[in-house]
Parts: C-alpha cells; sequence; structure tokens
C-alpha cells in the first residue's frame, strides 16, 4: 500500500466515479471471500458441535432453540367431534370454538364425545 494521500476535493467527477467503482469491486470481492470463510469455520464448529451432542443426547433426533433434544410424546386421539363439521379436539389445550359456542347454548361436553374415548386411561393396576 502506499503512503501517498489522494486530494479528493481536486479530483474530477469522472475520476471520482471510477475510485468508487474500483472500490466498489474490490469490497464485493473481499466481502464474499470473508463470507466463504466464515460459513467454512462455522460449518467446522456445528459439526463438532453435533458430535459432541450426539454423544449426550445417545442420537435425539429433533432439536429446539436451545439446543436440547425434545422428547417425543405419545400421538393424542380426538375425545370430542363436532357432528355438524366433523372437526375434533383431542381435550387438550384451548376448547375450540364450535365447542364454546355449544356449550354456551346449553350443550353439554359429554354430548360430543367420541364412542370410547371419554373413559378415563388411567395406569393399569397389577393384578
Amino acid at each position: 500500500m502506499s503512503t501517498k494521500k489522494i486530494d479528493f476535493e481536486t479530483m474530477s467527477f469522472d475520476d471520482l466515479w471510477s475510485l468508487h467503482e474500483q472500490i466498489s469491486q474490490i469490497l464485493a470481492v473481499r466481502i464474499t471471500s470473508e463470507k466463504r470463510e466464515l460459513e467454512r469455520r462455522l460449518a467446522v464448529l456445528n459439526r463438532s458441535r453435533g458430535a459432541i451432542e450426539g454423544a449426550t443426547n445417545e442420537g435425539a433426533q429433533s432439536y429446539g432453540s436451545s439446543g436440547k433434544a425434545r422428547r417425543k410424546y405419545p400421538r393424542v386421539l380426538p375425545k370430542y367431534r363436532n357432528p355438524q363439521t366433523s372437526e375434533t379436539w383431542s381435550g387438550r389445550g384451548k376448547q375450540p370454538r364450535w365447542l364454546v359456542a355449544a356449550i354456551k347454548t346449553g350443550h353439554r361436553i359429554e354430548e360430543f364425545a367420541i364412542n370410547g374415548a371419554s373413559a378415563p386411561k388411567g395406569r393399569r393396576q397389577r393384578a
């Protein structure tokens, strides 16, 4: 790099624009190469992190935002059905609008139970 000073104030518009284009091209190339290098380093870190987590989580499949493995939840079968639209609800979480509206009009939740689904399922006791 040279140490001579450039007086931008005395340069013509065309010279300044040419200098601007040269600097833009050089910056684009350097930014691209820096980005590639950072992506390469990140890939190496992710590979080593995956090997460490794989050993500690015993091959867990999915990860949350914290990086910890999520536990697998059993599939929940529906317990209630809307007879008009066949929409279903498992009984977990917020009650669906159709059920809330039906209860407000005087219906009972048991009226919408799917046969066999309303029976409480507890742990089996040993005989």
